[in-house]
């Protein structure tokens, strides 16, 4: 594709999409809500291979559930994906204000941890790909509790200096996540909160550590800062509680130094309660997950080698705090994952 058909392709995806923007804002937000739905369900008719995959992550992640209690779990995913994505994402920047926004979010869990967050102490802030992740950075910053998100740049740079204006909007500071080493360090030393989405796949070179019983490949970054720094990591949500987009904001987890001080390998530690933390936020909505999303994509070295998981690995897992037996013997013997 030449440079001018690939700028003339992603200038007509820029102006449908604010085109249904545009549309979207005619009608009341829950009405949009509903559209997004059926939209959603067409998708699931004509996309049925990424229903599918929805379908097998929900099997491995569950496997209790039946086919038909998986099925509806995909469909449900699913709609909330369309819902975030043609809506919310669009209205929580004019819907959220410092006047209004007890109208839309209640704060959960958020409660005991609230004498941190009105302190001027750096900190980091993880949360996966489940209910309104958009809307924990535009709450905190419309609370006045600053911070500044780590994001991976759209491939389409018009997409991506629209979403980019609509996150700053309401105060809430967005870092390109390439070369941006040297940047947080300055944040984190000036005292900053910095937010990440981390529940991606980091590919053959990442930590592997469970999540829902599979292991799976993370990111160091959020551990190795934290030890540098000797920061908090705050895990936490914003769960959609109806389709009028009221939230609820939780913090299921909150891990600090001492947690990791006495454990022979603090990054595999950090790592793998955070990555929990974001699996136990995720039980609490899982029709609110991104299920279409690869987390199990590369694997551990091993298991590539077709090789029992080292003795060393297994070590590590069993001296994790909440690690079962039961648990441990499943990441062991766990089947191959796609």
């Amino acid at each position: 594709m030449s440079a001018a058909t690939k700028r003339l392709t992603q200038l007509s995806q820029y102006a449908l999409a604010r085109g249904f923007a545009a549309l979207f804002h005619i009608f009341d937000a829950e009405q949009n809500m509903r559209t997004a739905s059926a939209l959603a369900k067409v998708f699931t008719r004509i996309g049925a291979h990424r229903l599918l995959r929805a379908g097998v992550n929900i099997r491995r992640a569950f496997p209790d559930m039946t086919d038909a209690q998986a099925n509806d779990l995909s469909e449900k995913s699913v709609i909330s994906m369309f819902q975030l994505f043609l809506v919310e994402s669009m209205l929580t920047p004019q819907r959220l204000h410092a006047r209004n926004w007890a109208n839309s979010v209640t704060l959960g869990t958020v409660g005991p941890h609230m004498d941190f967050l009105l302190s001027n102490k750096p900190a980091i802030f993880v949360t996966g790909h489940c209910g309104n992740w958009e809307l924990l950075g535009f709450a905190l910053a419309v609370l006045d509790f600053h911070l500044t998100a780590l994001a991976r740049p759209l491939d389409n740079p018009y997409f991506n200096d629209w979403l980019l204006g609509m996150r700053r909007r309401r105060g809430l500071s967005v870092l390109s996540k390439w070369n941006a080493t040297q940047e947080l360090q300055k944040l984190i030393m000036e005292g900053q909160r910095i937010g990440f989405i981390a529940d991606q796949n980091a590919g053959d070179d990442g930590l592997f550590v469970p999540f829902f019983g599979q292991m799976a490949s993370s990111y160091k970054s959020i551990g190795l800062l934290a030890m540098n720094y000797r920061i908090p990591i705050f895990v936490g949500t914003a769960v959609r509680e109806t389709d009028r987009m009221k939230y609820r904001l939780e913090i299921v987890d909150r891990i600090n130094p001492e947690d990791w001080d006495s454990s022979e390998d603090p990054l595999f530690y950090i790592t793998a309660r955070f990555n929990r933390g974001i699996e136990n936020s995720i039980r609490l909505a899982p029709e609110q997950y991104l299920w279409v999303h690869r987390r199990w994509k590369n694997r551990p070295q091993w298991e590539r080698n077709g090789k029992p998981m080292p003795e060393k690995v297994q070590a590590k897992l069993r001296a994790l705090p909440w690690m079962t037996s039961q648990e441990l013997d499943c990441l062991i013997h766990q089947p191959t994952a796609i």
